[in-house]
């Protein structure tokens, strides 16, 4: 039997959870072949023992793709891709997982009757380094339905869990130059995806998005003397992404990119500071589209800083049981 599908799973340092990311692929019933590639890129630890140890066990079944050297997470991304076989390619990283064994066959059943769909996604539940779940779910709509492009844009990265995604192979082959230079891999391939079809979302909680990972990316992101900069960094990488997929899509979705990039250098003055440009005619659009509690938060931050900090200061007291 052809494969149909390509699991493609990057991992790096991942022992304590590839084992279950593993458990989860071989879970899958499905009525149809699929083959699965884990790119390992020179872990540190057990990671790559435990992959060894699964291949000896299903032989065949799984494909480990590495090299001498570490090549970093788009790289390794990009040699699974060059590797599918599959009509279609299904991610997952090594410390998420897939947590029913239905999930691809929903998946490819939508996708295989309705040609004009070029990626499917579903909803996920957060869970903590153990695998608790914390009752907390990346969940962009509250009923199954179509995606459309404007929700890609303004829905960043995070907006479809990377292990719900499922999509054509042909969109993205030959590579994209936007995928290339992209500094984050899901954000680019959401949104050229929509720009190439239709996007499904089923809302059944089908994967596991772990939280508080010491190597992820969004840890170190949001860690360090230095986060606020980094933050900073990313949202201009952001917009760097957002003028390249406005160029590469003939300008179609300008109106949708120029608000994005609004928000981004609204929130770029936010981590700054600088509230006095961020008062200007230019920003009052991004203030009037904001929630009634978001308002309250930056007009706290803008004029009552002092009182505003000694709340959050309080909050994270409390959430850390700290007195």
């Amino acid at each position: 039997m052809d494969i149909l599908v390509s699991v493609n799973c990057i991992t790096y340092n991942h022992e304590r959870y590839i084992g279950s990311t593993i458990e989860g692929f071989l879970s899958q019933k499905t009525n149809f072949a699929f083959e699965i590639l884990i790119g390992e890129d020179c872990s540190k630890d057990g990671t790559r023992a435990i992959i060894e140890s699964y291949m000896n066990k299903f032989p065949g079944k799984i494909r480990l793709i590495t090299s001498s050297s570490n090549v970093g997470a788009k790289k390794n991304s990009e040699r699974l891709v060059e590797a599918s076989n599959g009509k279609y390619i299904a991610l997952c990283e090594g410390d998420d997982l897939w947590i029913n064994p239905h999930k691809l066959q929903k998946q490819i059943d939508y996708l295989e009757n309705h040609p004009d769909c070029v990626l499917c996604f579903h909803s996920a539940e957060i869970v903590n380094g153990m695998g608790k779940p914390l009752k907390q779910y990346i969940r962009p709509y509250k009923k199954t339905r179509n995606s459309p492009v404007r929700d890609m844009i303004a829905g960043g990265g995070g907006f479809c869990p990377t292990a719900s995604l499922v999509f054509r192979r042909e969109i993205i082959d030959p590579l994209p130059a936007l995928l290339k230079e992209a500094h984050v891999g899901d954000y680019a391939l959401q949104m050229w995806a929509a720009s190439k079809g239709s996007i499904h979302y089923i809302d059944e909680m089908m994967s596991a998005y772990r939280v508080g990972i010491a190597d992820s990316w969004s840890t170190k992101l949001n860690s360090g003397s230095n986060m606020i900069e980094k933050n900073i960094e990313v949202k201009k990488l952001d917009i760097q992404l957002l003028n390249h997929f406005n160029q590469e899509t003939s300008f179609r979705y300008s109106d949708e990119i120029e608000g994005e990039v609004l928000k981004k250098e609204f929130e770029i003055l936010l981590l700054q500071k600088n509230f006095k440009v961020m008062r200007t005619n230019k920003y009052k659009k991004v203030v009037k589209e904001l929630s009634k509690i978001d308002k309250t938060k930056l007009y706290s931050r803008m004029y009552f800083p002092g009182i505003y900090q000694k709340v959050v200061e309080m909050k994270h007291s409390l959430n850390t049981g700290r007195k």
